[in-house]
């Protein structure tokens, strides 16, 4: 008999996206008496509850929960998923956290479940397609994707030797009995990026976990505008980075690097019109622009972006906003 799933969707003001969200859970190839729906509504001002509630009432095995006061040193999104994680009896095998933000497709739940009960998993992080429709999401969401990448040493994280571990909030798959040993989220309440605290928890205490790539199985869009990216970027980067001046040298040293590749071939040409002695330079600088430009046009064709996007402002459709 497959093995019975408890999804938590923590939301607060998630109005916009829970509805969609909610289709793409309900809509799984898993068996639906297996799956339990429970949406943690983490005191919404807008209409993310009556959105959940309406749905609820035509779908019976989904539950909206109402968060209590956020307790001291607790993160809200934590603390949300603590207060799901405990209404889920004993006997549920596993528990999948997902944001509010997801849009699951079919197979999600089905190929997960398959994935961690072959590997013998006990916390398994899939990542998402990333949606990016506006002019601010494609101008910065790529250089942090391609900062995370060139940063982390996914061999050393995935190494089962290794303290080091990693996650994506926004799909975390855990059997329930090994989370509620290292003390579920009440253990990292306090951290801004619960979901690497987690993840490091896990693996430190004996625990076997992994992450995968889950682009053909579930996608988010996670901001919508300059507003939100900056909320987003501002809490998560920082936190990474380890403090606010680091990530500013980051940005800043990017920045140049960036400017460089532009610079670097115009200024050896010009130089190169003074005599061969200086042909060297040139040599050396176009190939390595050229490197540069290709992987931006990499990058842009995997996030479907306009190759244009970043030389020139583009302006937003009213379907990408």
């Amino acid at each position: 008999m497959p093995a019975q799933v408890a999804v938590i969707v923590p939301a607060r003001d998630e109005g916009e996206t829970i509805a969609s969200c909610l289709a793409g859970l309900r809509g799984q190839t898993y068996p639906p008496d297996r799956v339990q729906l429970l949406v943690v509504d983490d005191h919404s001002s807008d209409g993310t509850a009556a959105i959940v509630a309406a749905v609820a009432a035509r779908c019976p095995r989904l539950r909206q929960l109402t968060c209590p006061s956020l307790p001291q040193r607790w993160t809200g999104k934590s603390h949300a998923c603590s207060v799901g994680a405990d209404s889920v009896a004993d006997d549920v095998e596993w528990l999948c956290f997902m944001d509010a933000d997801t849009r699951a497709r079919p197979r999600l739940l089905t190929a997960a479940l398959a994935e961690a009960e072959k590997q013998r998993l006990d916390f398994l992080t899939l990542t998402p397609r990333q949606v990016l429709l506006g002019f601010a999401e494609r101008l910065v969401m790529p250089c942090g994707f391609y900062f995370l990448a060139f940063a982390q040493d996914l061999g050393r994280l995935q190494d089962p030797g290794s303290g080091e571990a990693t996650a994506t909030g926004q799909f975390i798959l855990v059997r329930h009995r090994a989370y509620r040993a290292i003390g579920g989220h009440g253990a990292v309440r306090a951290d801004i990026s619960e979901d690497v605290a987690l993840a490091r928890l896990f693996k430190r205490q004996g625990y076997r976990i992994h992450i995968a790539g889950g682009d053909a199985l579930f996608e988010t869009r996670m901001y919508t505008g300059w507003q939100s990216l900056w909320i987003g970027v501002s809490k998560n980067l920082v936190d990474m980075m380890g403090g606010s001046a680091a990530t500013v040298l980051a940005a800043v040293a990017g920045l140049i690097l960036s400017w460089l590749a532009l610079a670097l071939p115009v200024v050896a040409a010009g130089a190169a019109r003074s005599g061969p002695a200086t042909w060297p330079a040139l040599a050396a600088a176009l190939p390595a622009s050229l490197a540069v430009f290709a992987f931006h046009l990499a990058g842009a064709r995997h996030f479907g972006i306009p190759p244009g996007t970043g030389c020139c402002f583009h302006s937003a459709t009213p379907a990408e906003r």
